[in-house]
């Protein structure tokens, strides 16, 4: 830097002597007289070095700390920013597990739900047929009892109309074995017949 500086107070005082050999000639600047070149060379460098001072010690190192300061902030920045893109990605992650095992859970629930409804209706189902089964078995006998008691029923009422028929239209009464016994030989004849026996 010191070097920077020397080329250009060098550059900047033969600039001087060439305009000041042009001014002697024509004797119009006072500035430029050869005679005062050394006391002004003299306060350029003073100046010059003074401001280069001032500027390399106090004000310099201040921006530098400053651009620093605003560079190690921003990397701090960057890293915060970072880490909190890191936490914000695992903690979506854990979202979309906690979401994905949500649903497979509520499936798991709807299935055996629906397995449990699926098992008590089929066993509602067994024991209805079961029950149906029984009362079908039951109302069967019933009927096959009453086909059975019918037919003695059927021969005692016809029994005891024909006597009534007989007597009322001949107006005898007549022995009941023997009509009994007719019906009985009719009912024997037409069974199978009517009843299927």
């Amino acid at each position: 830097m010191l070097k920077k500086l020397f080329f250009l107070n060098s550059f900047i005082l033969l600039s001087f002597v060439s305009i000041a050999r042009g001014a002697s000639e024509s004797s119009g600047m006072p500035q430029l007289d050869p005679e005062f070149w050394f006391s002004q060379v003299f306060w350029l460098i003073l100046t010059f070095g003074g401001m280069y001072f001032i500027l390399s010690k106090f004000i310099l190192p201040k921006i530098s700390q400053n651009i620093e300061t605003r560079k190690s902030q921003i990397l701090e920045n960057i890293e915060i920013a970072e880490k909190q893109r890191k936490d914000s990605e695992s903690k979506l992650k854990e979202f979309d597990e906690i979401i994905l095992n949500s649903k497979l859970e509520a499936i798991k629930i709807f299935n055996d739900v629906k397995k449990n409804i699926t098992n008590e209706i089929n066993k509602k189902k067994e024991s209805l047929e079961k029950d149906l089964d029984q009362e079908i078995i039951l109302v069967e006998k019933e009927i096959n009892d009453l086909k059975k008691n019918s037919i003695n029923k059927i021969n005692l009422i016809a029994v005891e109309t024909s006597v009534d028929l007989i007597k009322h239209i001949m107006g005898e009464e007549i022995n009941k074995s023997s009509i009994s016994a007719i019906v009985d030989d009719i009912a024997k004849k037409d069974k199978e017949k009517y009843y299927g026996v």
